[in-house]
C-alpha cells in the first residue's frame, strides 16, 4: 500500500502542476473555454461568464499549489481533500461534455494536448482512482522537506504563478501552441486530408424517423436507410431537423478553419494570404477590447499604410458598429469580419496586431508591445 501511494502521490501531484502550468501560459484561452461550459445550451451558468478570467486564473493557480502541496507533504488530509474536490468537479464537466457532446475539448491541458471529450473523461477517471488511493492511503503520505518550509514553498510557488499569469496575461502566452503561432503557415494549415494526401475523418448521416401515427420515432444511419429502403417504407417521414452528422472514424483534420475575411468589398481571403506583407489589427469583440489601445494602434496605422503596409482591422462585431468604431477612433483602415471563435484563437490580446508574410504569420504583438511605427516597421 506504501508504495502504491507514493506513486499515486507522485502522479497526481505532477499531472497537476504541469496542467496548471500549460493552462497559466494561456488563462484567457482557458477562460474561453469556462465560457463555453457557461453558455445557455451548455450548463447555462451565464452570471459566471463576467469573471471567466479571474475564475480561470485562480483554478490553473490553485492546480499548481495544491500539486506541489502534494508533493512536499504539506497538510496532507486537507490538501488530499482539496484535490478529491477539484477532480470530481473536472470529472463531471468532462463526462457532460463527453456524453451530452456539448464542448468537444475540456482545454484540461490547454492547446498544448488537444483531447477528446471521452480522452479527457478518462483521464479524469484515472486521477480521481489515484486520489482516492490517496484518501485511503493518507496515513502514508509524509513530508518531503522540513515543515518548516512548507509555507516558505508553497509562497513562492504562488508567486511565481502570479508573476508569470501577470506576464502572459499583459503580453502573449509564452508558448503558442495553436495554429497561428509565430511561423505557421495559414495557407498550409487550411488545406485538407486530400491535399495533403492523408486519411480524413469519416462522418455519418442519422437520420430521425416518425411514424405517420406519431406512435413511434427511430433514429437510423444512412447506411441502413440505403440498406434497408426505407424510402418503400411510406409509413415513416423523416423529421430533417432531427438529423445529424457523426463521425464515425478519426482522420486528419485541417487545423485551420473559418479563416475567412469579408468586407463592404466582397471576400478578400485570398488576396490578403497573398500579400506580400499585410497588418492586420485584431479585436473578437469591440465592445470588450480596449479603446485606448485601439486608438493608438490606429496612429500607428497612419504611418504603417504611408510606408506601404497595408493594414486591415477584423472584428467579429456587426457592420454598423464597427463603422462608428472606425470614426470614433479616427482610424485609416476598413473593418473586414470574421468569425469571433477564429479571431480569439488567433491572439490572446483585445486588440491584437499580426503581421502576415504571404499567408504565414511572420509576427504578433500584443497591444502593450507596440510601441510605435517605426517598432513595427524595423521588423520587416
Amino acid at each position: 500500500m506504501k508504495l502504491l501511494v507514493a506513486l499515486s502521490r507522485t502522479l497526481v501531484g505532477v499531472l497537476f502542476i504541469f496542467s496548471g502550468l500549460i493552462k497559466l501560459n494561456d488563462p484567457v484561452g482557458f477562460s474561453f473555454k469556462l465560457e463555453e461550459y457557461f453558455a445557455p445550451d451548455v450548463l447555462n451558468l451565464t452570471f459566471l461568464e463576467p469573471i471567466a478570467l479571474p475564475l480561470a486564473i485562480f483554478l490553473v493557480i490553485l492546480e499548481v499549489v495544491l500539486g506541489v502541496a502534494l508533493l512536499i507533504g504539506y497538510r496532507p488530509k486537507f490538501t488530499i481533500w482539496a484535490l478529491f474536490a477539484l477532480i470530481v468537479f473536472f470529472t463531471f464537466l468532462t463526462f457532460y461534455s463527453a456524453y451530452f457532446n456539448k464542448v468537444t475539448d475540456c482545454g484540461c491541458f490547454g492547446d498544448a494536448i488537444p483531447l477528446t471529450p471521452w480522452q479527457s473523461f478518462t483521464k479524469d477517471l484515472i486521477l480521481l482512482i489515484l486520489i482516492l488511493v490517496l484518501l485511503l492511503g493518507q496515513k502514508h503520505v509524509g513530508a518531503w522537506l522540513k515543515t518548516s518550509w512548507h509555507v516558505g514553498a508553497l509562497a513562492v510557488s504562488i508567486a511565481l504563478c502570479g508573476a508569470f499569469g501577470y506576464h502572459v496575461l499583459n503580453h502573449l502566452p509564452v508558448k503558442d501552441f495553436r495554429p497561428y503561432a509565430e511561423g505557421k503557415s495559414i495557407i498550409d494549415g487550411m488545406k485538407h486530408a486530400e491535399e495533403l494526401g492523408l486519411e480524413g475523418p469519416v462522418y455519418e448521416n442519422i437520420y430521425t424517423l416518425q411514424h405517420k401515427d406519431g406512435s413511434q420515432q427511430v433514429e437510423i444511419s444512412s447506411t441502413q436507410y440505403m440498406e434497408e429502403k426505407w424510402w418503400e417504407k411510406t409509413e415513416w417521414v423523416m423529421v430533417e431537423e432531427l438529423s445529424r452528422s457523426v463521425k464515425v472514424r478519426d482522420g486528419y483534420e485541417p487545423p485551420v478553419h473559418d479563416f475567412s475575411i469579408s468586407t463592404s468589398y466582397g471576400d478578400i481571403t485570398d488576396s490578403v494570404l497573398a500579400a506580400d506583407d499585410y497588418i492586420l489589427i485584431i479585436s473578437y469583440k469591440l465592445a470588450k477590447s480596449n479603446q485606448e489601445a485601439f486608438a493608438k494602434l490606429a496612429k500607428i496605422a497612419w504611418d504603417l499604410e504611408a510606408s506601404g503596409l497595408p493594414v486591415l482591422a477584423l472584428t467579429a462585431t456587426g457592420g454598423h458598429e464597427s463603422e462608428a468604431y472606425k470614426h470614433e477612433i479616427q482610424a485609416p483602415f476598413e473593418f473586414g469580419s470574421m468569425d469571433e471563435t477564429t479571431l480569439k484563437t488567433i491572439i490572446r490580446s483585445n486588440p491584437g496586431v499580426v503581421w502576415l508574410k504571404r499567408g504565414t504569420v511572420y509576427k504578433k504583438w500584443h497591444y502593450n508591445d507596440v510601441v510605435d511605427a517605426d517598432q513595427l516597421k524595423s521588423a520587416r
